[in-house]
């Protein structure tokens, strides 16, 4: 398996492996699945405003993907804090690959000169958040019936890492 900067060939597993957590998981509240031109304007979108995309894959097969971007549209005040989002595909979770993601999407943000980095968790998914505390996130918020999915209501739980050398 190798970790590299996403490219349009990518773009079906992405989208294969983010449409399967839409209809089976809370990893994100979505309800519709996302069409092929979705995912070619984000990962264009990402690459235009220099935040990456990375793919772990093996071979031509995308095993899972991770990125960050703007975590508020709000102005100049926040350009150093980042929203993450880290997806592995089905039967592969819980073995490494996302960590590796992390550890280089970690890396990156580092590398760029952020400050902070946040992730935004499903409060049910435990194994997300203790992901996410084993690599230096701290849970700061927990926002309470926000989201509903699955004839349910969701709490969502933010998790922030301060990024080290800034």
């Amino acid at each position: 398996m190798i970790i590299r900067d996403a490219t349009q060939a990518d773009l079906l597993g992405i989208l294969s492996i983010y449409n399967e957590v839409i209809i089976n998981t809370t990893a994100v509240y979505a309800h519709d699945q996302v069409t092929l031109a979705d995912r070619t304007s984000w990962l264009e979108g990402h690459q235009s405003q220099g935040f990456p995309v990375f793919v772990a894959v093996e071979g031509d097969e995308v095993l899972g993907f991770a990125s960050y971007g703007e975590w508020r549209h709000s102005g100049a005040g926040y350009k150093l804090t980042v929203e993450h989002s880290v997806h592995v595909k089905a039967g592969l979770r819980a073995t490494g690959i996302g960590r590796q993601l992390m550890q280089r999407l970690i890396l990156a943000a580092q590398t760029a000169g952020l400050r902070v980095m946040i992730g935004a968790i499903d409060a049910a998914n435990d194994a997300s958040i203790k992901f996410h505390e084993q690599l230096g996130f701290k849970s700061v918020a927990h926002f309470h019936e926000v989201g509903f999915k699955f004839n349910r209501w969701l709490d969502l739980v933010f998790m922030q890492r301060i990024i080290e050398g800034r």
